[in-house]
């Protein structure tokens, strides 16, 4: 079982799982990433987005998980928020999506994050049953609210309700 930081030649592999994750969640029509988005995000200047893959055994990418640095006001310290966790369906089972979650854990703990989350979506049950046998709770009385498209960019250009 083989897990390590995301390359750059793993790009192309990586896209491709996270289209996989967006059929599985019933989202594929919302997927724009480019690998040229992937790889800056990863790799330019400035990475803002790390991530990790998992290897199958013939050494294909076959599992990933992405994340970014969080902070927690009420505790001071960074955290990480797991934005996507993947393993094709073929290759579960095996450890590797536990793999791949221990290893932001540890993470946290070598740095000295408080926290690690993520999102789940209600229907997920697989994917809820895992994460609670990590020992993982959900965080009861907060709900995701999410701003994109035209939404966005109307509540961007609305000044009316700026409070000066």
């Amino acid at each position: 079982m083989t897990v390590r930081p995301v390359g750059p030649d793993d790009v192309p592999a990586v896209v491709g799982l996270v289209r996989e994750l967006a059929d599985y969640e019933r989202a594929v029509h919302e997927v724009r990433l480019t690998e040229e988005q992937l790889h800056t995000a990863l790799f330019g200047d400035s990475p803002a987005l790390f991530g990790h893959v998992a290897l199958g055994p013939d050494g294909a990418v076959v599992g990933t998980a992405l994340w970014f640095l969080s902070f927690s006001t009420w505790r001071g310290t960074h955290g990480i928020h797991l934005e996507d966790l993947y393993v094709q369906p073929a290759h579960r089972g095996g450890g590797l999506g536990r793999e791949l979650l221990r290893t932001l854990a540890a993470t946290c703990v070598e740095r000295g994050y408080d926290r690690l989350e993520w999102s789940v979506l209600d229907w997920n049950e697989p994917s809820i049953a895992f994460y609670r046998a990590a020992g993982a709770v959900p965080v009861d009385g907060w709900t995701v609210f999410r701003l994109t498209d035209d939404a966005l960019a109307g509540f961007a250009a609305d000044r009316r309700g700026r409070a000066g």
